[in-house]
């Protein structure tokens, strides 16, 4: 197993790709904290994860809470003695284009999708640094390297968290501390619910939609590798299963 006892802890784990990523993590014996905003969804998620014979808690914190996160990491530590991996997944959507978009709108979606990158990584990292070891995992999206219309709010929060990712690397090489970041492609998730039918379909023609679970598979993928990692574009190859370049 790939991660026997490493202790990770997952945001936005009750549902879409941090709930796929919950399951794989488990199921390769690692020791998950699943965290969301939603009991019954993180009962799930922990329920999914013990059927694997894996270890799983829950936590409720929102990601913007400073203190509910570091109680999310003490709490961690007390029971399973160490953080060996921090998934950064959640995040939000609320697109319009900026015409029409609120600074709510705005401002919601960079205080979860960036800030509550940092919130988690500052939660984290020290312990990290005293074990000398640890992956940060940052899930970005190919909106954050191109743009897409209506999402400026969102394609600027995964810009900045690029550029969050790239300066930790620099900040932490050679600490035994490492970076990894994937940019998926879309997504089969909840996250589409909301979305006219007809902007779905528009996506899927353009793009082979993924699934949680080949998304989960990179992050596995990147989070066992030695080294910082960066997956620039994540897509269905031609056998239907996930391929990087």
């Amino acid at each position: 197993m790939r991660l026997q006892d490493k202790v990770a802890i997952i945001t936005g784990a009750g549902r879409g790709i941090g709930q796929a990523t919950a399951v794989k993590f488990a199921t390769e014996g690692a020791k998950v904290v699943v965290c969301d905003l939603t009991s019954e969804w993180i009962e799930e998620t922990v329920e999914m994860c013990k059927e694997t014979r894996g270890d799983a808690f829950g936590y409720v914190a929102d990601v913007r809470d400073v203190q509910a996160l570091r109680n999310m990491v003490d709490a961690t530590v007390a029971k399973w003695g160490r953080v060996d991996c921090l998934v950064n997944n959640a995040g939000i959507v609320m697109d319009a284009q900026i015409k029409n978009m609120t600074e709510e709108q705005f401002d919601k979606v960079i205080e979860i999708n960036l800030k509550g990158v940092y919130n988690c990584t500052k939660a984290v990292v020290d312990t990290m640094l005293k074990q000398q070891s640890g992956v940060i995992l940052n899930a970005s999206s190919i909106v954050g390297l191109h743009g897409n219309f209506g999402q400026t709010n969102y394609a600027a929060s995964k810009f900045g968290l690029r550029g969050l990712h790239e300066t930790l690397v620099q900040e932490y090489r050679g600490s035994g501390v490492r970076l990894t970041l994937v940019s998926p492609g879309p997504t089969d998730t909840s996250v589409w619910d909301p979305f006219d039918p007809d902007r779905r379909e528009g996506f899927i023609a353009r793009s082979a939609m993924l699934k949680p679970e080949d998304v989960a598979e990179a992050i596995l993928f990147v989070a066992t590798r030695p080294a910082h990692v960066l997956i620039d574009w994540l897509r269905l190859g031609p056998t239907g299963k996930a391929s990087h370049g």
